[in-house]
Order: structure tokens, then sequence, then C-alpha cells
């Protein structure tokens, strides 16, 4: 071709440089159009002649050999641009050891070479081909940018000698892990956007970068990017970053004034902006537009909220934690109560049958299983004892007491307005004949209490349930089935409603109390409240009651009440009063510790009554020892009187002196 501007020579590595089969000159003002129709037709023919060549092989490889005309080289004489010319390999350039930018773009190279010579170079461009790794750029020592955006590129390597490297751009390739790129301490512009980028990390040493670009990437964590001293511009737009905490780090750079997070799960937050600003009071634009001064200050505010939310939270989330431990170690105290308890019944139980004897010798059952065990309980309460053993929880309109140590709540000073709200108590973990104690201070505390809730509180019996006749009032009544063995009776809520029927209770254990109900209770335990009156000493029934049901009580006894209990306009106008009716106050019960003090109360009074009656014996029999000897001695003692009077007065004038000497002895 005439007036050719640069002419391009094709030869196998096998042919000596100086060797040009083939060539052709591509004048610089001709179209690109043109340019690409004739590398098309050289490498079209060239292909036709070398059928056998093998381009697998690097021993075979066909090479274009690049020749400038000194006309070219003066008009363009360091730089390069082969841009479109479909070249499938790096031309060999000859005479070009002084070029400093060369250009490369879309074509579809797959591999950089036969660059090395160029020493001087400072721009290298192979954006769009098919590069697949970084290779063959070692000994450009002085190369500042280098760009291999759009190219099959899987890791960064072979970047050591690249020291003086101001741009690397490996946008739209398929990287999945930043590394290798520690070393590059003048490097200002690094693009890794559109790769397969999870994780931000690895970025120490990059001293001088100004800008970095990881758009279009799969990352959800960032680290390190606070080591970067001079990091101004970061863009994350369309990632997977959801939580600030995931980008804490860059709240600590000192530098960054541009950062870019929409398109990220967290830019569709609320306060996304405000905690974003609030954090990084430096920045100067945020998604690509100017930060206002108003737009800070309604950050700091939002922000500021934020964090009172975010620790108002985490303390309900500890005090949540606290509660769930505290509980776990109240359940396992009861536990190991329980289990002493059990193990002191059967102790006692034992008991009864030792000591046993055995080839003559007394045994007794288990003595050292029995103190091991004590020893074992001793050490577990003693391990739990760091934990607290009550819990006091008021939730809405609830109380919930759990452990025994609880019920000390009841004393404390509570305000009007909490103890009005108090709807519903709730107790745990707590012996029922504890609860009974208390009974009378928790309807004076919380006046509005209708509902009251036991688990785990050792409801054994029916008789019981007598001690809940002291509340003010109760609509609802609930026992969980877990540690209360009394609701394994199938006439236990018949029995509740006959002995609690004056407060006319709505529901029981989350079921609605109906009229049948009511009634069948009436038939099945009516007669048990007659009985235990009947039964009763007048004397008792007269101080369980007032002036008031003494009248009720008179009309009890005379029989004109029916034998079901009361009757039935009787238990209308206790109901409708809210009172309580005269047979069943006399169905009461009394806890295991006033049970034990009656016993011993009785025992003191037993042992007093046989004390005295035995003094009163003995005293008895012993006037009527000294009757008896009195009797023997009588006739005896009357003749010496009857002697001893007849001998005094035998000398009248004698004995009246000695009258009268007595007399004067007597006045003086």
């Amino acid at each position: 071709v005439n007036n050719c501007g640069l002419q391009l020579v094709i030869q196998t590595s096998s042919i000596p440089e100086k060797t040009k089969p083939f060539e052709f000159r591509i004048n610089k003002e001709q179209s690109s159009f043109h340019n690409r129709l004739l590398q098309h037709d050289l490498e079209k023919n060239y292909s036709g002649r070398q059928d056998n060549t093998n381009f697998g092989s690097s021993s075979s490889i066909t090479f274009p050999v690049l020749q400038r005309t000194a006309e070219e080289k003066i008009l363009n004489s360091d730089r390069l641009t082969l841009e479109r010319q479909k070249l499938t390999v790096c031309p060999i350039i000859d005479g070009e050891e002084h070029l400093r930018l060369l250009n490369f773009q879309h074509n579809f190279i797959t591999r950089i070479q036969n660059i090395s010579n160029l020493h001087h170079l400072v721009f290298l461009d192979l954006y769009d081909n098919q590069i697949e790794e970084i290779s063959g750029v070692s000994t450009l020592r002085s190369l500042r940018v280098l760009l291999l955006g759009k190219n099959r590129i899987k890791k960064i390597s072979n970047l050591e000698n690249l020291k003086n490297l101001d741009v690397l751009d490996l946008h739209g390739n398929q990287i999945a892990k930043i590394e290798n790129i520690g070393h590059l301490s003048e490097l200002r512009v690094l693009n890794l956007a559109r790769n397969l980028l999870t994780v931000v990390e690895n970025l120490n040493g990059l001293d001088s970068l100004t800008e970095l670009n990881l758009r279009h990437n799969q990352v959800s964590a960032i680290k390190d990017v606070d080591t970067l001293p001079c990091l101004q511009r970061l863009f994350l737009s369309f990632n997977n970053i959801s939580s600030f905490e995931d980008i804490l780090c860059l709240a600590d750079s000192s530098s960054l004034s541009d950062i870019t997070l929409d398109g990220n799960p967290i830019a569709q937050e609320t306060w996304y902006k405000h905690t974003v600003l609030h954090h990084m009071m430096q920045l100067r634009q945020l998604d690509m537009k100017r930060i206002t001064e108003e737009e800070r200050r309604m950050a700091s505010i939002a922000a500021r909220k934020e964090e009172e939310r975010k620790r108002e939270s985490h303390k309900q989330t500890l005090l949540k934690e606290k509660k769930r431990l505290t509980i776990g170690n109240i359940a396992r105290q009861w536990e190991i109560q329980q289990n002493r308890i059990a193990l002191e019944a059967s102790l006692n139980k034992d008991k009864e049958n030792e000591p046993c004897q055995i080839n003559g010798s007394a045994a007794y059952v288990f003595p050292e299983e029995s103190r091991s065990l004590d020893t074992i309980l001793s050490s577990a309460v003693q391990g739990l004892s760091v934990l607290e053993s009550h819990l006091v929880e008021v939730e809405g309109d609830t109380l919930g007491l759990y452990g025994a140590g609880a019920l000390e709540c009841l004393d404390r000073n509570w305000s009007v307005q909490t103890a009005g709200i108090i709807a519903t108590v709730s107790f745990m973990f707590i012996e029922f004949d504890e609860i009974v104690q208390v009974l009378v201070k928790l309807k004076t505390k919380f006046p509005n209490c209708v509902h009251l809730k036991f688990k785990e509180t050792n409801l054994v019996a029916l008789q019981q349930f007598n001690a809940l006749a002291e509340m003010h009032r109760m609509e609802q009544l609930t026992v969980d089935p877990q540690g209360n063995p009394v609701v394994n009776f199938t006439l236990w809520k018949y029995y509740v409603l006959f002995r609690l029927n004056h407060f006319n209770l709505q529901k029981i254990n989350g079921v609605k109390v109906t009229e049948n109900d009511i009634v069948k209770a009436e038939r099945l335990f009516g007669i048990l409240a007659y009985v235990a009156s009947s039964e009763l000493p007048h004397y008792r029934m007269l101080s369980l009651f007032g002036e008031s049901r003494r009248k009720q009580f008179h009309y009890l006894l005379e029989g004109k009440g029916k034998k079901s209990g009361v009757g039935s306009e009787e238990s209308g106008d206790n109901r409708r009063s809210g009172g309580e009716s005269t047979a069943r106050a006399t169905l009461n019960y009394m806890t295991k510790d006033f049970h034990m003090e009656k016993l011993e109360e009785i025992k003191e009074r037993k042992t007093f009554c046989q004390t005295y009656v035995e003094s009163l014996v003995k005293e008895a029999a012993d006037i009527n020892m000294k009757n008896e000897s009195l009797q023997k001695l009588w006739p005896q003692m009357f003749i010496e009187l009857v002697r001893d009077a007849v001998i005094e007065i035998r000398n009248k004038n004698s004995y009246m002196k000695l009258c009268l000497q007595r007399i004067t002895d007597q006045k003086q």
C-alpha cells in the first residue's frame, strides 16, 4: 500500500527478525474500517500459507511485527494505538523502546507478551480483551497506568515490580479476592468494579490510595479501609451490605469525603442516611449528592434517637437474658428442694422399719447414701447461689413472683398507680402453704387483682383451694398441671366452683364457667358443707363468724336449711352480695406449719393437763393416807388428851395460876 503510515510484518517466532515475508502499510488517516479490513486480509492470507502452524504451541505461535515509518514516529513519537484491530496476540514492536503510551483496546488478546522491551512505558491499555492472567509486565518498572478492565482475569498477581503504579483498573473481570497489592504504595486509583468480591480486605500498604471503586460486586463486609490514610472516594454501590456494622471501619477513616452505598440493602433502611452522616461527619458527598449542614444536623438528631433506641433494646435484651438465667436458677433450686423433701419423706418412712436385725447386729438403711446425697444437694445449692434466688416482675397488668423470696415484695411500698393496674398475680416455684400466708397482704396491696395463676406450687389436695376464700375478689383462676398434681383429680374444677362460689368465677384455666357447671358443683359437694358444719362444735361455729352471721348459723342449726348445704335463696343472696356462705366457711385450710403449731399447742396442753391431774391425784392420795393414819392413832390420842387435861385441873389453884401466867406471857 502506498503512502503508508506504519508497517506491520507477520513472521513466526522461528524466522529471523530481519526476514519479512509479508507486510502491509496502514495510513494514519485511513478509516478504522479500512484498517480492520487490511488486518483481516493479512491474517487470512497468512493463515492460508501456514496451514500446518500450531498456534497452541509457544514455539510456533505467529506474532505480527510492527514497524512505523520515520514520519509516523515523528508525529507520535511516544505513543502507539492499536485498538479495534482484532488482534489475538500482542505484536512484536521493533525500534520503539522509547514508547510511553500503548493502547490495545477492544481486541481479542489472550496474553500479555512482546512488550517487555518497552522499559519507558508509562501507560498500558488492554481494556476489552480476553486476558486470563496478569503476566509479561514485570520489566515495565516505569509503568504508572495499567488498564485491564473487561477481561477474564481471576487473580491479581505478578505486580511485584510495578512499584510506581499510579492507576490500576481491573473492573469487569472474575476476581474473587483482593490480594498481592500491598506493595503498591504509590497507587492512587484502584478500580475493582464488576468482579466477584465478597469481602474487602488486604488493603494495608496502599498509603497513597485516594479512590477505590468496588461497584457491582457481592461485598457484604469491609475491613482495613480505615488503615488507608489518603482515601477520599469510595464507591460501594450495588453490593450486599445490609447493616452498618458491616462497614463500621469506615467511621474511623478521617480522610474519606465521598462514598456511595446506593443499591445495597442498607440503603433501603429509614435510618440509613442519618446513621451514615452521624458516624462520618467528614463526608462531603453521599451517593453522589452533596451534603448540607441541615442534613448533618437532622442526621445527628436522628442518630442520637437511634442510639437511644438501640441502647434501650440492648438493655431489654440483657434483662430478658438475666430473667431467663434467674428463672432457670430458681427452677433448679426448686427441683433440689423437692428432691430433698422426697428424700426426707423416704427416710422417715424407712425409719419405721429401723433398726433391722442382721446376724444379731443392728443395721440402718443407707446412711452413707443419705449423707452423700445431702452433700451433693448442698454443693449444688452453693454453686447456684451466685445467681438470684427469686424474681419479681411487673409486665403490663401482671405481677410475676418466682421463688419464695419474691413474696417479700408484698411488704414494699407500692405506688398507688402501679398497685392499681395489677389485675393478675402469677406464682411460680413457691410452696402453696407459703402463698397462703400472704393472701391477706395480696388483697390489701392489689385491690384490683381478679386473676391468680399457679405453676410449680405443690397444689396436691382439694382442701388447699379453701385458702383462696380469703381473697377480696376473683374472676379467673389458672392452675398449671406442671408441679400441681391436684389438677389430675377429675372433679377439682367443680370443687373450686363450689368452695369459691361467692366469687362468681368467670373462667378456670381459660375455660368459661357455665351455669350447668355451678349446678353440678352444688350437687357434688353441697352435702360436704352440711356435714362439716354439723360436726363442728357450736363455740367453734360462733368463733368463725361475726354478729351478722350468727342468725344464719342458728337458722342452720334449727334445720331450716336444706341438707345440700345452704338454701337456694341464701346461696343466691350470698353470691349477689359477694359474701361467703355459712356452711362453706366451715371448709377451711390449715397450712402444714399452722397444723404443726396446732399440734404443738395441743401437745403442750395435753402435757399440762396430764401434769396437773397427776399432781391432784398425788395430793388426794397424800390426804387419804393422812386420814387413814389419823383414824388409826385417834383413840390413843384421845385417851392421852383426856388424861393430860385431868392431870392439869386436878390442883385447881395451881392450874389457875398457870393459866394466868400464860395469859400474862401472851400479853407481854
